[in-house]
Order: structure tokens, then C-alpha cells, then sequence
């Protein structure tokens, strides 16, 4: 489906967006667009909504009102050109599956068979040499390093072949090199997709990302070049409030309201 009326320029559109669980409220009145190529960070304190809204924008959850659109059309029908790498990959470590066969789960969905084809295989191995662990392709995923996990999942979600990459919390459970690595990697699927990161690593992430969405029930988007100790105060409960939320960020750059 190709984009129409307001979704032009934006991959992602979000308007007017509230969320709530049994009657809490989680998310109030987001508004945010995701261009294509575009790379956010989002942050904010535990029980703020990050994971709420990539679930809304993965269409695993639904708004009690407001708009959610994926290239102009619904959460739903644009599945397929989303990839998503969960915080914890859910797994019987006793189960024999190879790295492999992991990454060929991400081309499920474009099957009317349930099963594999060459062409699947071909394009879980061009996935996995893309992320540098072709070498390991044959190994039980259980006995490969944290590090490697991650970036098996990411070549799982690339072998769906989408061009939205969304991430979990993805470096919670891996070291300062294979960080180091991970986020090369990013660099390098940027120039393709878009990327878009929940972390608590907001120093290192600020390097790479172009945005930051803060969310803390409602969403705020700031360039990283406006990342200070008093914006990550605020986010996680500081008593200086020395960020301005009257401004906006758009693909040309920051403008302010």
C-alpha cells in the first residue's frame, strides 16, 4: 500500500495516541513521526510506556483512541516489513535448534506453505554473513555467547526483510566489545532501514542515534546533540528541569515551537 494524504513523508505516524491498562493510564496524547532512514533512541524510566509503544507500533497492542499508521496503512498490514529483536529471546536451551534454523524463522511469514525454500535458506545465510556469524551457522543457538544471540535475532528480523528494525533493550545482557560491534552493525543497516531502540544505555546509544524520544506517559523527541545530565535527570526523576519540550524535530533538522 503506498503512503497517502499526511503518511507522505512519515514511515510511522502516531497522533493524538492514549493507551491504558485496566484503566491506568500508560500513554497520553502521543504524537510522533518516524521518517525513512531515521534512527531513535527511546528512554525513559521504568513503568514510563517504552515498551507499550513499540508494541502499539508493532500492532500487538491497540489504542483506546487515536492514530497508528505504518506506511500509511495499519500495524497489522505493514507486520511484514517489521523487524523486532525482544529484550529476552524466549528459548528451551535444551532444544536442539541451529543458529540457522533461528534466522530462517524470520521467513515464515512470507510463506503459504509453513516450510522453507532454498531461496529462505539463501537469504538466512546472506543475513547472518551480513551480521558476521555465517561461520556459526551450523551451531546450537544455546551455545553461542550473549552477544551473539543478539545479533542472531537481528538476522532473523533482517531475513523478513523489512526496512523498520525495532530493538528491545537489545544490549542489557552483552559486554562493552560486543556492544562495541553491535552498534557498528546498526551503523550499517541505517543506510537501508530504519532503527528504532529502547535502551537504558543512553551515553553510548547518544553516538549513534539521530533522535531521542523521551517517554515518560507522554513522548518527547529532542536531537541527540541536546543530550545533558540535566535531560537524563529529568527522564529518570531529577529535580532540575532544564529540557525544553517546545520544540520539534523533523528530517530537516530542530526547530523550535
Amino acid at each position: 500500500m503506498q503512503p497517502i494524504g499526511p503518511f507522505q513523508e512519515s514511515a510511522v505516524f502516531i497522533k493524538n495516541l492514549n493507551f491504558s491498562y485496566d484503566s491506568r493510564l500508560i500513554l497520553e496524547d502521543v504524537n510522533l513521526d518516524i521518517f525513512p532512514l531515521d534512527s531513535i533512541c527511546v528512554v525513559g524510566p521504568n513503568g514510563g510506556g517504552k515498551t507499550t509503544l513499540v508494541k502499539l507500533i508493532l500492532g500487538l497492542l491497540h489504542p483506546d483512541s487515536g492514530t497508528v499508521q505504518i506506511y500509511g496503512g495499519s500495524p497489522e498490514d505493514a507486520r511484514l516489513r517489521m523487524g523486532y529483536v525482544p529484550q529476552y529471546a524466549q528459548y528451551d536451551s535444551s532444544f536442539p535448534i541451529s543458529v540457522l534454523e533461528v534466522v530462517s524463522m524470520g521467513c515464515l511469514g512470507r510463506s503459504f506453505t509453513g516450510r522453507y525454500s532454498r531461496e529462505d535458506r539463501a537469504q538466512a545465510m546472506d543475513s547472518l554473513e551480513e551480521t558476521g556469524l555465517a561461520d556459526i551457522a551450523g551451531r546450537p543457538f544455546a551455545s553461542i555467547s550473549g552477544g551473539q544471540r543478539q545479533r542472531v535475532l537481528i538476522a532473523r528480523a533482517l531475513a523478513a526483510k523489512g526496512d523498520i528494525l525495532i530493538l528491545d533493550e537489545p544490549t542489557a545482557n552483552i559486554d562493552h566489545e560486543s556492544e562495541m560491534h553491535f552498534f557498528e552493525l546498526l551503523t550499517r543497516l541505517n543506510q537501508r532501514m530504519i532503527i528504532l531502540m529502547v535502551t537504558h544505555d543512553v551515553g553510548f546509544a547518544s553516538t549513534f542515534f539521530k533522535r531521542i524520544a523521551c517517554v515518560n506517559k507522554q513522548v518527547k523527541i529532542h536531537p541527540t546533540s541536546a543530550l545533558t545530565g540535566d535531560m537524563i535527570r529529568e527522564m529518570y526523576g531529577g529535580d532540575q528541569q532544564m529540557i525544553r519540550h517546545d520544540h520539534c524535530c523533523g528530517p530537516e533538522g530542530h526547530t523550535y515551537g
